[in-house]
């Protein structure tokens, strides 16, 4: 061997010895996290600000605090594994700071929330602390879980603090977030919490029994709502129009939305009392079993005990699909063609350039976006149509979701594509990084080939002849 050969192993193997590994995180599978650990149930529990401080004096309802922490160390107690989604911080700050109402301007309840964050922990620290119960701090936004890196560390660290017995405590991050990376409300932030730690049951605590066919407080027959497998059904068959406390954000739309979210994830929800949270004990009693078990025959057998039970989908998206569908931010658009639309949902194929005949808002690659199907939306003689009406008689051009993805392009890089060939991307852009623009692994579909089909039975194209005339 050569002197220079010699050195080199020698280089070789003190590289080997002395370079670090970088450990990519891995995400808990579905199985290690509702199967594999030790026992029991893994619940998320949500409350509004309005079962956390008075809406006029803005104190905290201790009483109802003291059973929030007396519920969730009973259900531990039991074997389950609880992370609780919490509000308040904003209402916590008013009352520090002798604020009577919540401001309009973003900046000041922001800063409201800074103060009021610290305040609200340390209060459920204090309830815990009676009990020997540690609690841990999560404030999130959905910037945060863009990244997929940092979407599977949060998943991991909400698993090892469960597996430390310690309790979750989350809340959106008011005081960075702004429109554009909030979730909107906490409803949805625990829907999204539910996802990250495959929970079994998700509770939306609210100010009411149950959902209702119409609002109970100024409507006597409105009748509650038990059991709900469609939701996109029960949209059609009730009104939920009803608006959040004066301090919250949320109110029963946002539940219905959550509720969407968590049973796609195949976590079965529930919407329930926020002042008797002891009832959550009466009802996991009643339906006790592994999600996908639940007997529909269980649910609401105590007539003293209200509460609405929205079933967890059967074949709910895997964790990389529903991270893409709901964990990211969609930074743009992308709008296919029917042809294109049916290849997607029947073959479960890739997106390609050739279908795309147009791109919405200002995006770059890995960015999340959704895709969508336009069509014109014919008149009647009235200027009506069956979505909705037209007072100049014009066509309305509407649009159908049929996905969201990860682009593989910038929106100018598609805009220049759009409608080519995958051959043709390297003649168009002088290079070609990947022939389609969201790949099939990357892609999460909103619609199933069946309701499309019944879509495209319900909006026929028009033809340009016929929008002419």
């Amino acid at each position: 061997m050569t002197a220079a050969a010699a050195a080199a192993n020698v280089a070789a193997a003190a590289a080997a010895v002395t370079a670090p590994t970088i450990a990519q995180p891995v995400p808990f599978k579905l199985a290690d996290r509702r199967l594999n650990h030790r026992h029991g149930l893994t619940i998320v529990l949500k409350i509004g600000t309005s079962s956390i401080c008075d809406p006029v004096t803005h104190l905290p309802l201790l009483s109802n605090l003291s059973s929030v922490a007396e519920t969730i160390v009973a259900l531990k107690r039991s074997g389950h594994r609880v992370v609780l989604v919490t509000s308040g911080a904003i209402g916590v700050g008013l009352r520090c700071l002798n604020i009577s109402q919540k401001p309009k301007e973003v900046i000041k309840n922001q800063a409201i929330a800074a103060v009021g964050q610290g305040k609200l922990m340390s209060l459920y620290d204090t309830l815990f602390s009676q009990f020997n119960q540690p609690v841990a701090q999560i404030l999130l936004t959905r910037n945060d879980l863009a990244d997929r890196t940092q979407y599977i560390n949060a998943c991991n660290t909400f698993e090892q603090l469960l597996e430390m017995d310690v309790i979750p405590i989350v809340n959106e991050n008011d005081t960075i977030s702004t429109a554009e990376i909030k979730f909107g409300d906490n409803d949805t932030l625990s829907a999204i919490a539910a996802g990250m730690v495959n929970a079994d049951y998700l509770f939306l605590l609210t100010d009411v029994d149950c959902l209702y066919t119409d609002n109970p407080r100024s409507n006597p027959d409105a009748k509650a709502v038990r059991v709900v497998e469609d939701i996109g059904a029960l949209r059609e068959q009730i009104k939920v129009s009803a608006p959040g406390t004066s301090l919250g954000t949320g109110g029963m739309v946002t539940k219905l939305i959550a509720a969407e979210l968590a049973t796609a994830a195949g976590v079965t929800t529930f919407i329930a009392r926020g002042s008797t949270p002891g009832n959550v004990i009466k009802i996991v009693d009643e339906v006790a079993a592994p999600t996908i078990n639940i007997n529909v025959d269980d649910i609401g057998k105590s007539p003293d005990l209200l509460y609405t039970c929205f079933l967890a989908k059967r074949h709910p998206l895997g964790d990389r699909k529903w991270w893409i569908r709901h964990g990211i931010h969609n930074a743009g658009t992308v709008v296919i063609d029917r042809g294109a639309a049916r290849a997607l949902l029947q073959h479960k194929g890739s997106l390609f350039s050739a279908g795309i005949t147009d791109v919405q808002g200002n995006f770059v690659a890995q960015q999340g976006v959704r895709i969508i199907c336009t069509y014109q939306h014919a008149q009647t003689s009235s200027g009506e149509s069956e979505d909705a009406g037209s007072e100049d008689g014009q066509q309305q051009q509407q649009y159908v979701i049929i996905g969201y993805g990860l682009a593989n392009y910038s929106s100018t890089e598609i805009a220049r594509i759009k409608g080519h060939h995958s051959c043709e991307i390297a003649d168009l852009l002088g290079y070609a990084d990947a022939e389609c623009i969201v790949h099939r692994d990357n892609l999460a579909r909103t619609l199933s080939l069946e309701e499309w089909q019944q879509w495209e039975d319900k909006h026929p194209e028009v033809d340009e002849d016929d929008e002419a005339h």
